[in-house]
């Protein structure tokens, strides 16, 4: 439990360090947002929107099968649809193709506003009427701007640009490498400048006020180009369940985009009645052409017979030539029946000899009342096979297994209902052999009437038997309209397109701006994480503790004042109060000794030993103990110069027998009970000298002069010096400079310093208010563990309060950049 409690307060702690961490860089903040937010805005507003437009289509999946030959006579041709089926036809190539040509886009407008170029799509001002008969420069740009005096002027300028023929839809070989012409027409006046030809007029949604001064413009535009930019419509059912489908389109013009998906399902409705009709077309074509033929025949029968009953005087015949008569009338229009039917036969065993790939114009054998079952089965599969195999070659190409299959079984279906019809032709020839070999045993009978009454049956029997086959079709001519009058699309528009509920998908305003506000805030949040993930130097107290086990003395606040000597100049300052707090943490470190000997090092220059050095003994010398400060820096004194005193004598003249003890040390003249030994001259062998006896003798003799004793000795990282002075001290402090001591060299040499089970102690230097370091409230007492966030700093108990107060808001965002 007191292990849970001791990580749950360390995690806590952690989270108000980061929390302070970042607030020291609030300016960041502020900035990266407000830069942010502006890029946002002017994204919005700048960029061209995004509208999605939707329409929903009902695939009826529940077919009753009626299709027309269903009606003519009771062959079902329905073709078994599917949700993907329809898909697959919804975004065909053809079907795009044919509602593009079907819609008035080969014209796009423009008005340039600013740095924003907008189409107006049914809101332009005039109206370019295009010479399509003519070969046409596309995707070239057009200037217009409209004149005071009632005529416009016109401008282009483009490079690489292709004609294009827009009776066939395809572009032209070559293009035009550079194009620049300009002109003033009249409104009406035809324009023919060897790359268009069109005609400009106003039309009521002129405004001269406003269009006069406008930036307008105009492009002509390929079937193709329209087609790679209004193709991109998605097809999604609403749900697995459901054979809805939801057909979604987006565009920079919603009225367009709803314009398009409109005419899309209008016209993929009426391909499927066309296909449905398909059929009664055929079936009203075929009968047509045959009534060409009858008509004549029918009128030539009856003239004939109307002449001759007026030239002859005719008397009623007896009752069994009558019978005779009659019979031979009902033969005769069965053998009307059979000629139609015969017809048919040959037409469709021809059509299908020749059209092998194309079954548009097949007539359904129940249509002209043909009830034999295997010939409507088979026509029947032809059918359903050849619109398997359009469907599949929506997705597919004609080497696809599927593909391949199926023309296979188109192959042997054809081959099959080929020979059928020739039985069927066979039989139906023997059929009219038989009636007419029954129809010329009556005709004998009825030689042996009079021949008034003879030739009288003849013209009527012509006569009925044309009357028979002309209203046999146009008895199915009326059947296949009727069917044709009633057919019904298979499938239902449940919603149609509408701009005015179309929503905005790009840019998402709202959307931009909380990015961009997270982005404002991750941007610094990665930067400080990242700087301090990259840095290579000691920041936090933490990170001292994840090197080494060796205790912290305590912290030393950074300084601002130029001088060296901040306790003997500024006694009252923070700085000098961190001092007094080192100087009793180091009284727990010597439990109670009267007479101390410290050494202060670091592991490279500039890390503040000497300047703790020079204040910590000031700090002893104004506590009223007897201290000496000895600068064991051989090779770079520098003490010197911040007390400003000689250093032609020193440690270097004492060691080598030049100078007595009492020659070299000097009073610091700023604080009482304060000495000083400096370094003297720099000697050749500065390891040798303190390595010699002669060193600790003198060690010895000022124990018993001094009450503290400082050391200020050179890097230790750098010359052995700090070692071999460590035999004489009591207490030793490694000197670690905030944001300045490498975490590496820091590493390396406190490691080799716990090997060699030598004491130390760490004190941190330079530590800056708000730096984030540690985790104190403000300046603490006792051990001084927290130089932190500055909740108040001092509460007026520092002289430097108020003196060094911080610049203000403009001052301090500039010396941050």
């Amino acid at each position: 439990m007191e292990n849970f409690q001791t990580y749950q307060q360390e995690e806590t702690i952690d989270l108000k360090a980061l929390f302070f961490k970042f607030t020291r860089f609030w300016y960041l903040f502020a900035i990266s947002i407000f830069i942010a937010l502006l890029v946002a805005f002017l994204f919005n507003k700048y960029t061209k929107p995004v509208y999605e437009v939707k329409t929903s289509v009902l695939v009826k999946d529940d077919k009753t099968k009626m299709d027309p030959s269903a009606l003519l006579g009771g062959l079902g041709l329905s073709t078994q649809q599917n949700l993907q089926n329809e898909i697959g036809i919804l975004m065909s190539y053809s079907l795009s193709d044919r509602v593009v040509k079907s819609l008035e886009f080969e014209v796009s407008y423009f008005e340039e506003d600013g740095f924003v170029k907008k189409e107006l799509y049914l809101n332009a001002p005039f109206t370019v009427e295009v010479d399509f008969s003519k070969d046409q420069a596309v995707n070239l740009p057009y200037s217009l701007k409209i004149n005071d005096d009632g005529t416009y002027s016109l401008a282009t300028e483009g490079e690489n640009i292709s004609q294009y023929d827009y009776t066939k839809g395809k572009p032209l070989d070559g293009a035009k490498e550079k194009i620049n012409w300009s002109g003033k027409f009249s409104f009406g006046e035809w324009v023919d400048n060897e790359h268009n030809r069109f005609r400009i007029v106003l039309n009521d949604k002129y405004d001269p006020e406003v269009h006069n001064k406008a930036n307008l413009s105009f492009t002509l535009n390929d079937y193709q180009s329209l087609l790679r930019t209004l193709r991109g419509f998605t097809i999604e059912p609403i749900n697995r369940e459901a054979s809805i489908l939801e057909i979604s389109l987006k565009g920079n013009i919603k009225e367009k985009s709803a314009d398009f998906l409109n005419r899309l399902t209008s016209l993929y409705l009426q391909r499927g009645l066309d296909k449905k009709n398909q059929i009664a077309e055929n079936t009203i074509e075929f009968i047509d052409q045959q009534l060409v033929d009858i008509q004549d025949s029918l009128s030539k029968a009856e003239i004939d017979l109307q002449d001759f009953q007026t030239s002859n005087e005719l008397m009623n015949i007896d009752f069994q030539s009558q019978q005779v008569f009659e019979y031979l009338k009902e033969l005769e229009q069965q053998k009307a029946e059979l000629m139609v039917k015969s017809r048919y036969y040959k037409s469709l065993q021809n059509y299908i000899q020749i059209n092998l790939d194309e079954l548009d114009k097949l007539v359904a054998p129940s249509a002209m009342g043909i009830e034999d079952p295997l010939l409507n089965r088979l026509v029947q599969e032809l059918v359903n096979l050849s619109a398997a195999k359009a469907e599949q070659m929506l997705s597919s190409t004609e080497k696809h297994p599927t593909v391949v299959s199926i023309d296979m079984q188109i192959v042997n279906t054809k081959r099959t209902l080929l020979e059928n019809i020739n039985n069927i032709v066979l039989n139906s020839d023997m059929a009219l052999k038989n009636l007419d070999n029954r129809i010329n045993t009556l005709e004998k009978e009825l030689n042996k009437l009079p021949l008034t009454q003879r030739l009288l049956l003849g013209y009527q029997r012509k006569f009925q038997l044309n009357d028979a086959i002309y209203t046999f079709l146009m008895q199915k001519r009326a059947e296949a309209q009727i069917t044709k009058a009633s057919n019904l699309a298979d499938n239902e528009i449940l919603d149609s397109a509408e701009a005015t509920l179309s929503s905005q998908v790009f840019p998402k305003k709202s959307l931009n701006y909380t990015i961009a506000l997270l982005l404002g805030l991750l941007i610094p949040v990665g930067y400080i994480l990242g700087r301090d993930y990259l840095n290579d130097k000691i920041i936090d107290r933490k990170e001292i503790e994840k090197i080494t086990k060796l205790p912290i003395v305590g912290q030393v606040l950074h300084s601002s004042k130029e001088t060296q000597l901040i306790v003997a100049e500024s006694p009252k300052s923070s700085v000098s109060e961190s001092f007094r707090s080192v100087r009793t943490n180091i009284e727990y470190l010597v439990q109670g000794k009267e007479k101390s000997i410290i050494l202060v090092t670091a592991d490279m220059v500039s890390a503040g030993k000497t300047f703790i050095s020079i204040n910590l003994a000031s700090i002893y010398a104004m506590y009223g103990k007897k201290t000496v400060l000895l600068g064991f820096d051989l090779r770079k004194p520098k003490i010197y110069q911040d007390f400003g005193l000689s250093n032609t004598t020193g440690l270097s003249t004492y060691l080598i027998n030049k100078h007595s003890l009492d020659e070299i040390i000097q009073p610091s003249g700023k604080i009482d009970n304060f000495d000083i030994i400096m370094a003297g001259p720099v000697p050749p062998n500065p390891a040798e000298l303190i390595a010699s006896d002669k060193c600790r003798i003198m060690f010895d003799e000022l124990r018993k002069r001094y009450d503290y004793i400082i050391i200020d000795t050179p890097p230790i990282g750098l010359v052995t010096d700090a070692f071999l002075l460590m035999k004489h001290t009591d207490v030793n402090l490694f000197v670690v400079r905030q944001n300045y001591t490498h975490k590496k060299i820091f590493e390396s040499i406190i490691k080799d310093i716990e090997d060699r089970n030598i004491s130390m102690n760490i004190l941190v230097n330079d530590i800056k208010m708000g730096g984030g370091y540690g985790y104190g409230y403000g300046y603490g007492y006792g051990y001084g563990y927290g130089y932190g966030y500055g909740y108040g700093y001092g509460y007026g108990y520092y002289s430097d309060e108020g003196k060094d107060q911080k610049p203000g808001f403009f001052k301090r965002l500039l010396n941050k950049i």
